[in-house]
């Protein structure tokens, strides 16, 4: 471990200051300035820039300000109309109408329609989009009546409040003509040259160096977007990317890309905002997932050794401070709406208790005291992870497990990981998105499609999870649809095919100059269209 407890504690203490009043100005009555290139820090390429394909922040980064969904979220959080301006439910649930904006463009110069929504959301959501597989599962057509009316049609009932909930992550809408009849759209040239209707156009992707997007002239809202240009720029060393900020070459590095030492630094220098605003509809746990089909991990026994085996609360004081706790199972405590009163069995510190559950599951202590050994790889998306990966590493070796840490670059690990499955342990984060039928159960959902980023690709099927998870998701009863996410979380936290241990909320570090930042829960995923910058 690089970092002491008291520089641990020095440095979360330090954050904590300087995002307790985050914005230092209030920049409301400025007029916005018209041009500038606003630089972000990259810093895990997932080799994939469209988000109806993958949902996530790294692919929400770039190609959430070149794609737009139906729905956002405001500043309050509230579901706010983009490419759709209105939407009704049927009384049953089984139909829900979408009227579309008019006089919307593709990029290319083709007429955003109706025919674009039923594309996506029946080849894209449906069958390939990480969460959109369980989320539309019983989505069996969309109708396009008229260009400017899409009508989803399910087989059993989807809560308005949960697809509204779900579509500013994955409501992200391509171009039909670009994708149909182009043969597998997982390969299709432009997932690496999108073409959208958002405020901004691609230009190129030079891999490992940088994407570039420029200002969409012939965009739908009045006097936006203000940049002239967006450079997202690769630095894989977070300390790199720190410097480079102090240097004025980075202007933005999200989703907690810094270390914790740098955050606090930048944090007391009054040219930049570190703070968790504007990620508060991003909250994220740190996660162990294991796969089934090692012998040893399809054991409960040895899972459950594992969790014992490590001292969260000290990792916790050590590492990561004042933005960090215990957590307790896959629905987070900041979900108000969801967050049950038990959350099932919770597996605390306890190393003799491991070493007990080992011997009982058949893997006693062998020559030098090993019992076996596993394979761990890290998400290379924060130091948190980095860090928490050392510390499994170093807490199994105190009850006789082995790991081998195998670190990787981003689109490594996803295809490692979800498509070869070829991992022992693998540790990252799972993102709530405010619901937990949005990116939540789609962890435990068996039947997930072989390559789909943050599914179940652990080699578990559970058919009272599944049964669980597809009543939750059908369920219009509020009060019933909460009891059935109990059940839930005290089943996950059974079977722990996944162990989320830790919450947190990301860190964002964003130069002085940006205006218009933070302003939404999702903000480093939302489009940017009223970012500018100050001279």
């Amino acid at each position: 471990m690089d970092m002491t407890r008291r520089a641990a504690l020095l440095t979360s203490a330090a954050i904590a200051s300087s995002v307790a009043f985050p914005m230092r100005s209030l920049f409301a009555q400025e007029t916005p300035r018209k041009g500038g290139v606003f630089t972000v820090h990259y810093g895990a390429e997932q080799r994939q820039l469209n988000p109806s394909l993958q949902a996530s922040t790294g692919v929400y980064i770039i190609g959430g300000k070149i794609q737009e969904q139906l729905v956002d979220l405001d500043a309050a959080g509230n579901p706010v109309g983009v490419l759709a301006t209105s939407w009704e439910a049927a009384p049953d649930g089984k139909t829900i109408t979408f009227k579309l904006r008019d006089g919307v463009k593709w990029h290319d110069g083709r007429p955003f329609t109706s025919a674009d929504v039923q594309f996506t959301a029946m080849e894209m959501w449906k069958k390939i989009l990480n969460y959109g597989t369980t989320l539309q599962l019983f989505l069996t057509a969309v109708d396009t009546p008229d260009p400017l009316t899409a009508v989803f049609r399910y087989e059993r009932p989807m809560p308005l409040n949960l697809l509204l909930r779900a579509l500013p992550d994955l409501g992200y809408i391509s171009p039909r003509h670009i994708y149909e009849g182009k043969g597998d759209i997982r390969q299709n040239p432009a997932n690496l040259a999108p073409i959208g209707t958002g405020p901004f156009k691609f230009v190129t992707y030079e891999r490992g160096q940088h994407v570039i997007a420029d200002r969409n002239a012939d965009y739908w809202r009045p006097n936006a977007p203000h940049l002239d240009r967006i450079v997202w720029r690769v630095v894989t060393d977070r300390a790199a990317a720190a410097a480079q900020m102090e240097a004025g070459q980075i202007h933005y590095s999200p989703f907690s890309g810094l270390t914790i030492s740098d955050a606090a630094r930048l944090g007391k220098d009054p040219r930049f905002i570190v703070s968790t605003k504007g990620n508060e509809g991003n909250a994220r746990t740190n996660t162990i997932e294991f796969n089934f089909r090692r012998k040893e991990l399809a054991d409960i026994r040895v899972r459950r050794a594992i969790a014992h085996a490590l001292d969260i609360p000290f990792f916790i004081e050590n590492f990561l401070g004042d933005f960090a706790k215990r957590g307790t199972g896959p629905v987070p405590s900041v979900s108000t709406d969801f967050y049950p009163a038990d959350n099932g069995p919770q597996y605390p510190f306890d190393k003799k208790r491991a070493a007990a559950l080992l011997d009982e599951a058949g893997f006693k202590a062998g020559a030098g005291g090993t019992r076996f050994s596993l394979r761990l790889l890290p998400a290379p998306w924060g130091e948190d992870i980095t860090l928490f990966a050392t510390f499994i590493q170093q807490s199994l070796a105190d009850v006789g497990i082995r790991v081998e840490v195998v670190r990787t670059d981003g689109g490594g690990y996803l295809k490692q990981v979800y498509d070869d499955h070829a991992f022992d342990l693998a540790t990252g984060w799972h993102q709530y998105r405010n619901d937990p039928a949005v990116s939540t159960t789609v962890w435990y959902r068996s039947g997930q499609p072989k390559g789909a980023p943050w599914t179940n690709q652990w080699g578990w099927a559970n058919p009272q999870m599944d049964k669980i998870i597809d009543d939750a998701a059908t369920e219009v009863d509020v009060a019933k649809r909460k009891a059935l996410y109990g059940d839930f979380v005290r089943l996950a936290n059974t079977e722990i095919p996944i162990w989320t241990p830790i919450e947190q909320i990301f860190l964002t570090a964003i130069s002085a100059k940006a205006r218009n930042h933070s302003n939404t829960p999702r903000w480093g995923s939302s489009s940017w269209h009223d970012l500018w910058l100050a001279e």
